[in-house]
């Protein structure tokens, strides 16, 4: 075989190659009913085939949630609170693409966005208070990874917000940077890079 002819089939191979991670990447996305479902379910469940209830929040938890659907910048200990009440409610993590160094929407992003819009305007997630949380993987400085989730964040919220008219005081956005790892034995890992969507409550419930 010659040198070009060896070159010519490396080259079809990596194109192959790139087009079965994209597959798989896509076939990964979730649909609008998974992340219903992912939201609508407690973080535990009982002995018995029917799932338990999600617990309401607290009066002291209520009350902060709904002082954050009006902060625009959470601090960092509001992250921290957003960050621990949330280990209780039902989430899901949700792979929205972004190309490097960039938080603007990418037209790989906009089905799974599509989806997450169907999913938040169900009438099973009606009225729910839903916090965007931002991560990214471990490259680069905390400071840049820290601004750079919450832009990513804030850009979902804005998506939705523009595109489904989810009323902006139900959806809480910010950013946990490269902290909080979903694959710490692998932190440039692409699932690191993600938005966890989280059911905080409902409005009633956090109007309180």
């Amino acid at each position: 075989m010659s040198f070009k002819s060896r070159r010519l089939s490396k080259t079809f191979a990596l194109a192959f190659l790139a087009l079965g991670a994209l597959s798989q990447a896509r076939a990964e996305d979730l649909s609008a009913q998974q992340i219903v479902d992912g939201l609508k379910s407690p973080k535990t469940r009982s002995l018995s085939a029917s799932r338990t209830a999600i617990p309401p929040l607290s009066a002291q938890d209520a009350a902060f949630v709904q002082r954050m659907r009006t902060t625009r910048s959470l601090s960092s200990a509001d992250r921290d609170q957003m960050a621990t009440i949330a280990q209780q409610r039902p989430s899901v993590d949700v792979e929205i693409y972004f190309d490097y160094n960039s938080a603007a929407v990418t037209p790989r992003a906009e089905p799974q966005l599509k989806n997450l819009g169907q999913a938040l305007t169900s009438s099973d997630l009606a009225g729910a208070v839903v916090m965007l949380g931002g991560h990214t993987d471990a490259k680069g400085g905390d400071t840049y990874n820290q601004g750079l989730s919450e832009r990513r964040a804030a850009t979902v919220k804005n998506y939705l917000v523009e595109n489904y008219h989810i009323p902006a005081d139900t959806l809480i956005s910010t950013g946990y940077g490269k902290g909080g790892l979903k694959n710490p034995g692998d932190p440039f890992a692409a699932e690191n890079r993600r938005v966890q969507i989280v059911n905080m409550a409902s409005s009633a419930q956090a109007s309180k």
